[in-house]
């Protein structure tokens, strides 16, 4: 049965999932809440502390009980609910090198009990992609590895762990976004692997969160021609019907990746990429952090509407969307019940992450540089931020060390300030050089080449992901969280527990 038209816009309101600017919502957010707006995600920009966000979020469910509120929280360098000090958590990377499922289940359910204290009940992560192509610039330490089963592995255990928390879990980026040079926000990403491929690397980890219950699933805006030739997978029919839903049997919400970004913006318009992906089997549009407006959430709710009108968009399609969105907020509401102060597990489990994350390689002549004893000069290289992380999130090493290592100097050099011996400044003290992602940006590697040049015992320590292994001592990290520099501090010093 199709509802009224004059039940249309209700519907519309119900599959968008919008941001706003505030650490309180504003009114037109509690008024769209009573005229059927289902869901809404917060970002950095709406994070205080946890008490804030629990203010936050009981404001929006007096207005609408079963409001779904999803946060972008990875527990990595992605972070939302710690923007401000940086997680405390490793990320998906770190948990991958310690490859131990038990430890991942225990962060994530840590965080899942975290955020369902503050009221959030979906989070888009865990990020499932296999970084397979290291030159990748936006997934990296974001992703769990580059080999499929150990990816599908902790994507799983991430999942039951958040979710045994009380928040729904959301395995992104739907059919994987693993291997590309390309960053989706910018412009559309070509995987080019054939079908055989597909199956034995990007699409291993989803089949595994699918099998573990997964509550949501993102789509990523990708062309993937082995299932796809003319549309992305946001938009096209083929692989979120037929792939997803029949083939590999996912009945839950399928989310699409922020509708504003240019991979699909660009091509098909804000509106209209938002329609096409409903029309393809897309349940919720996130609107991300880029418009975050009554007027795009207006605009996105009126297209959907004409289109359904016109017949581009059939109404009973919108409709099992809206349910779909329906079910999952009854999920939520039956996992904040069940929850009754559901305890985390140990304070410092994402600490301890992080320190059995930690790498060290020395060469055969290394030097005995470790432990430091004394105030180092720490030199940071800062490469550009991808939007996903956000440029309003604290990162690097000198903090931690100089905590342990009063009068530590620490100075950050980004392309192209980097001066011709960036250790000059040391004179007799111990450098640390910090990168991340070293193998990616040649302007990194000439410094870090020049300053080992002067300094053979410098230490390098790598915050990302450390395909490129150089210097007498070399600590990896994979990860440039506030855990994972505290972890590196500790063995730096020798204090490491």
């Amino acid at each position: 049965m199709t509802a009224p038209a004059g039940h249309l816009p209700a519907l519309a309101a119900a599959v968008l999932q919008p941001g706003f600017v505030g650490t309180t919502p504003p009114p037109w957010v509690c008024r769209w809440l009573g005229e059927g707006l289902g869901s809404v995600v917060l970002f950095a920009r709406n994070v205080v502390d946890s008490t804030q966000v629990a203010a936050l979020t009981a404001t929006l469910r007096a207005e609408r009980p079963d409001v779904i509120v999803a946060i972008d929280e990875e527990a990595g360098d992605v972070t939302r609910i710690e923007s401000a000090r940086g997680s405390s958590r490793p990320g998906n990377f770190a948990l991958g090198a310690v490859d131990d499922p038990a430890l991942t289940e225990a962060v994530a359910h840590d965080l899942g009990v975290e955020l369902a204290a503050a009221g959030v009940t979906l989070d888009y992560a865990p990020d499932a992609d296999v970084n397979s192509n290291p030159a990748n610039p936006v997934i990296g330490v974001r992703s769990f590895g580059a080999e499929p089963a150990l990816v599908a592995r902790h994507t799983a255990a991430w999942i039951r762990g958040l979710q045994r928390g009380g928040v729904a879990a959301c395995a992104k980026h739907f059919p994987g976004h693993g291997d590309t040079r390309v960053d989706s926000h910018h412009d559309l990403p070509l995987i080019t692997a054939d079908r055989a491929r597909l199956d034995a690397c990007e699409l291993a980890p989803f089949r595994s969160a699918v099998a573990a219950g997964v509550q949501a699933v993102m789509t990523g805006h990708l062309l993937v021609p082995a299932l796809d030739e003319r549309l992305p997978a946001t938009l096209s029919q083929r692989i979120l019907g037929g792939l997803l839903r029949d083939e590999m049997g996912f009945s839950g919400v399928v989310v699409t990746d922020a509708v504003e970004m240019r991979a699909v913006a660009d091509r098909y318009g804000f509106a209209g990429a938002a329609v096409r992906a409903l029309a393809a089997g897309a349940d919720a549009i996130c609107v991300g952090g880029e418009r975050a407006d009554e007027g795009a959430a207006r605009e996105l709710r009126d297209a959907i509407v004409a289109a359904v009108i016109a017949g581009e968009l059939p109404e009973e399609r919108l409709a099992e969307a809206a349910k779909r969105v329906g079910q999952l907020a009854a999920w939520t509401v039956a996992a904040r019940a069940g929850r009754s102060g559901a305890a985390p597990g140990p304070a410092d489990v994402g600490l301890v992450a992080a320190r059995r994350a930690v790498r060290v390689t020395t060469g055969p002549a290394a030097p005995r540089t470790l432990p430091l004893t004394r105030a180092a000069y720490v030199v940071e290289f800062e490469p550009p931020r991808n939007i996903a992380i956000g440029a309003e999130t604290p990162w690097g090493l000198g903090e931690p060390l100089g905590e342990l290592l009063p009068g530590t100097t620490t100075v950050r050099h980004g392309e192209p300030d980097v001066p011709a011996d960036p250790g000059a400044g040391a004179g007799d003290r111990p450098l640390v050089l910090v990168v991340r992602d070293l193998h990616r940006h040649e302007w990194m590697r000439a410094a870090v080449r020049s300053a080992l040049s002067a300094r053979p015992d410098a230490v390098v320590v790598e915050l990302g992901v450390p395909e490129l292994v150089t210097g007498s001592v070399h600590l990896a990290t994979h990860g440039a969280t506030r855990a994972s520099g505290q972890a590196a501090a500790e063995v730096l010093t020798g204090r490491a527990g």
